[in-house]
This record gives C-alpha cells, sequence and structure tokens, in this order.
C-alpha cells in the first residue's frame, strides 16, 4: 500500500471522528468457552479458534496457547501493524524486517508460592529489525511513533480500568 492508498482510505474516518467523536468509540469483545476438565479456555477468534491452557511453568501441558504469550503477540501484532502503516504514511520504503517482544515473568506470584512477588509481567521489551530505506533519525520517529500509536503498547504502559465479576443473569 501506498501513502496516498493509506491517507485515502483514512481521511474520510478522520474527518468523520472530528465530526462527529463518538462514532470514533468502537467496543470489541472476545468471548472464551471453558473446559474444566482440561483447565482450557477456547476463543473463537477471527483466524480460527485458539484453545488457551496453563503454561508449562504453571503446570501445562504446553499443547496449549498461553495467554503471557498471547498477550505477547498481541503486542508484537500491534506493534508491527502499527509500525508498517506509520512507515506507510511517513513514506519510508520498508522492505521487511522482525518485531520481538520479550517479557519476563516470575511464576511464584501466579502460582502463590511468595505474595512478595508480583504476578504478571515485570518487564517486557519490543525490538525492531527492520530493511528500510530510511536514515536513523527517520527509523528512530518511526519507532518512537509505533510507540505513540500502538493501542496493545498503550493499554500496557497506561492500564485500562478492568473489572472482573460474576455476571449472575448471564449464568449458563
Amino acid at each position: 500500500m501506498t501513502a496516498d492508498e493509506l491517507k485515502a482510505i483514512q481521511t474520510p474516518l478522520k474527518a468523520r471522528y472530528r465530526e462527529d467523536p463518538a462514532s470514533a468509540v468502537q467496543t470489541m469483545k472476545v468471548v472464551g468457552t471453558l473446559a474444566p476438565a482440561d483447565l482450557t479456555c477456547q476463543l473463537d477468534t477471527i483466524a480460527g479458534p485458539v484453545t488457551a491452557g496453563l503454561h508449562s511453568a504453571a503446570g501445562g501441558t504446553g499443547t496449549w496457547a498461553c495467554s503471557g504469550d498471547m498477550l505477547l503477540e498481541a503486542l508484537v501484532a500491534c506493534a508491527g501493524v502499527t509500525l508498517t502503516a506509520v512507515a506507510t504514511a511517513m513514506k519510508i520504503n520498508l522492505r521487511g524486517g522482525k518485531v520481538t517482544a520479550i517479557g519476563t515473568l516470575d511464576f511464584r506470584g501466579t502460582l502463590g508460592v511468595s505474595k512478595e512477588v508480583p504476578i504478571g509481567f515485570s518487564t517486557i521489551h519490543v525490538n525492531f529489525q527492520l530493511d528500510a530505506d530510511a536514515t536513523i533519525d527517520q527509523l528512530n520517529s518511526l519507532t518512537m511513533l509505533t510507540e505513540r500509536y500502538c493501542v496493545i503498547a498503550q493499554s500496557l504502559k497506561n492500564p485500562p480500568v478492568i473489572s472482573i465479576r460474576l455476571n449472575q443473569a448471564e449464568q449458563i
């Protein structure tokens, strides 16, 4: 896709969102179906069903998708898509590349071994290896703008309000 093609797609969206800010607010929903017998949860995704289970460091078999890996995968996907869109808008000739996310997690927290150990990732690093016709200043700007506009990165850096509750009205 060229910068002009991207602009042609996004310009009417941006205009609508400026004129009607409420139209920019979208709600996304994912539903998981529990399978208690094997400690899994099946997600129906646009790419097909995904079954998530315990990470092997938490007692899982390693045969199911792990939610921690899925979080990093979502971050890599979002950063990669955002980077390609920003590179296109900046008219940077991006021939290819790789996005890597590396997260560190101490399983003592999630397994309740130590109350002093936080539950969740303590660090996450995203790295880009790019094949592009661009100066180092352009690549630094590209990286900075990717971080700014990546929905998953920003959601992790500035966490949304999360509520976890039992909804009696929707019990099966």
